[in-house]
């Protein structure tokens, strides 16, 4: 009988400092091991029975007092996982993190096979720091319509950074988007999104007339904050949706065949590791060009 045991070495160990009050696994965990620095990844590493206390498998919901000697398993069949094949411009990489141009129409992560975190590792080269990842982990999200840069922790230590920078807004992000009817040349949106302050500055780069849409907008996008299709809702919210977007735009303005036109530009940020400020650009797709074909990108 296969004894799934088998497939398990321990990685880490840490000893639980005398706590206070009692304090369940999931308050302390993350932080806890370098390998899995964030809350996501601790649940994962929970819910596939990886983290054990004294020997004997736990859940986030078990309660430590201290002294509790925790251990990390790592599987030894965790290189098994599924690794896709699809054409990924690597804008920047480091021993630390890389860039991603990520394309239009694919997840970014979660339980399906196609998605970019798995493309990852046969892309980027593996880390040579102690805390390297086995799967280079997003540190965001792109929407599955949505195309360009992404970031990508390499390292444990990385992933805490970067996870900070975005926490503590200090990278600032750049979108491009194609908005259908007529928009005053710039401004700043703050409608809140699921009762949450949200905040989104825009400038209108370029303006061509359209048969179909009367204007069409090409336009510089720079959030503050990051809610779920902020933007999206954001543009929707003045009356000019992006274009292609099959849930905020009206039926009768809807251009279907050509997917949603939104593009993560840029990133700036000062990199955790060199302390310099860097700047980091997605080529964005051709189809914004054919739009706006005299608009230097």
């Amino acid at each position: 009988m296969h004894n799934p045991e088998k497939n398990l070495k321990i990685i880490e160990t840490f000893k639980v400092p005398l706590l206070e009050k009692k304090t369940r696994l999931q308050d302390l965990a993350p932080g806890m091991f370098k390998h899995i620095p964030t809350k996501s990844a601790v649940k994962k590493a929970l819910k596939n029975k990886l983290v054990k206390i004294n020997g004997i498998s736990v859940n986030s919901g078990t309660f430590l007092l201290g002294g509790e000697i925790i251990e990390l398993y790592q599987s030894n069949t965790e290189k098994n996982k599924p690794k896709i094949d699809i054409q990924l411009e690597v804008v920047f990489e480091d021993d630390y993190l890389a860039l991603v141009n990520k394309p239009a129409g694919i997840t970014v992560s979660g339980n399906k096979k196609w998605t970019l975190e798995n493309a990852l590792s046969s892309h980027l080269k593996k880390s040579s720091q102690p805390d390297a990842l086995l799967n280079p982990e997003p540190i965001h999200r792109l929407d599955h319509p949505t195309s360009g840069i992404l970031l990508i922790g390499k390292t444990a230590n990385s992933v805490i950074q970067l996870n900070k920078l975005f926490e503590n807004k200090n990278i600032q992000k750049t979108y491009f988007a194609v908005t259908i009817g007529k928009m005053v040349s710039e401004g700043q949106i703050d409608t809140p999104i699921d009762d949450k302050v949200s905040s989104t500055k825009y400038k209108v780069l370029a303006t061509e007339a359209s048969e179909k849409f009367d204007f069409l907008n090409l336009v510089a996008l720079y959030p503050k904050t990051g809610r779920k299709h902020q933007i999206r809702k954001h543009l929707a919210s003045l009356g000019t949706p992006i274009l292609g977007d099959s849930i905020y735009c009206e039926e009768n303005k809807l251009l279907k065949g050509n997917g949603l036109y939104l593009h993560a530009a840029s990133l700036e940020f000062f990199h955790p590791f060199t302390q310099e400020n860097v700047l980091f650009k997605a080529m964005i797709t051709k189809k914004f060009q054919r739009l706006f074909p005299s608009f230097r990108f």
